[in-house]
């Protein structure tokens, strides 16, 4: 019987590639690690990263280096700043496979003083409620040129499609489909899909002038846009462009829109507003939390509960319970 040969342990599970698939090889592998990490969370550690750097921080870093750097910038940032600047740290430094000094006791006690000594409330972009989105629209259809069509079907489809800023710039024509029932619009990925499942939205037709299924169809047939991304840039002279909107874009066109509505509060806004305001209204309005969760794209529950909250905190007010059926008599 003839005796098959030992397998030496080195020669198991390697592949037998040439020198220039190899370096093909590693530079995907390069590409694929890259992309683990969302865009938006890469350029935030990258600026992180520098601001260490800028500040006489050497990488790879000490327990001690770390501490200097809490210590130098506590009363100049946010702690939840800091705390971005100490997770982008420990992402370095375990993507290199190197022992993590942020992990320590000493820095993390460091960091919950600094909170507790520099803590201050998170600011809330304002939530914008139906009457304001309302009056925006009904400023744009006044108007009635290129810029405004876009911005009035802008407003509509990111308010009741509580959509991400990220989600409104991305969408394309190919992933509108017109329904009997309103308009179904594909998002092929998003800051909780960055694997690309895939998720679809649905948006019904509205009332008189508030419709955003009529807003976009509008926009899209002046415009005579038939293919490639659904909002774009208007340059001043009101010439349309191939170009998507800039991820900033939406903050400064509601902000145009609230100074131009007569809103005192342009300055507290942001493109959150949108999202924000949707699921306090829609929560006031009697819509059910997983109602609200799904059309907002939202995974965690604390997230919605405490929209949901902020819209709801005069209703069942322990304090206008006690009033009424005090002095009401």
């Amino acid at each position: 019987m003839t005796e098959k040969k030992a397998i030496k342990p080195s020669k198991l599970n390697q592949l037998n590639i040439d020198g220039d698939t190899r370096d093909m090889t590693q530079q995907q592998q390069k590409q694929y690690l890259h992309q683990a990490t969302a865009a938006n969370t890469r350029r935030a550690y990258q600026a992180a990263i520098r601001q260490f750097a800028k500040h006489g921080g050497l990488l790879p870093a000490t327990e001690q280096s770390i501490a200097d750097y809490i210590t130098m910038r506590a009363h100049e940032l946010n702690p939840r700043t800091l705390s971005l600047h100490l997770t982008a740290l420990s992402h370095w430094h375990r993507y290199q496979a190197l022992s993590d000094p942020t992990q320590s006791p000493h820095i993390r006690k460091l960091i919950t003083g600094v909170y507790r000594q520099h803590g201050q409330p998170k600011r809330k972009a304002k939530a914008l409620l139906p009457e304001h989105i309302e009056q925006m629209v009904t400023h744009c259809q006044k108007n009635n040129d290129l810029k405004s069509l876009r911005d009035s079907a802008l407003i509509q489809v990111a308010y009741f499609g509580a959509f991400r800023r990220s989600e409104l710039i991305a969408m394309r024509v190919e992933h509108l489909h017109f329904d009997p029932q309103g308009l179904l619009i594909l998002i092929p990925k998003s800051k909780t899909d960055q694997t690309g499942e895939g998720k679809v939205k649905a948006l019904p037709f509205g009332h008189n002038h508030i419709c955003p299924v009529t807003g976009i169809k509008t926009w899209l047939e002046i415009a005579k846009i038939t293919e490639g991304f659904v909002f774009r840039a208007v340059n001043r002279w009101g010439k349309l462009q191939t170009r998507g909107l800039h991820a900033d874009s939406l903050s400064t066109i509601l902000k145009s829109l609230a100074i131009a509505c007569g809103f005192d509060f342009a300055d507290d806004l942001s493109s959150h507003s949108l999202r924000r305001g949707f699921a306090t209204s829609a929560a006031r309005a009697g819509a059910d939390f997983d109602g609200i969760k799904r059309q907002g794209g939202w995974v965690n529950d604390n997230t919605v509960r405490g929209y949901i909250e902020e819209g709801q905190i005069f209703d069942k007010n322990a304090a206008d319970q006690l009033i009424k059926s005090s002095f009401n008599k």
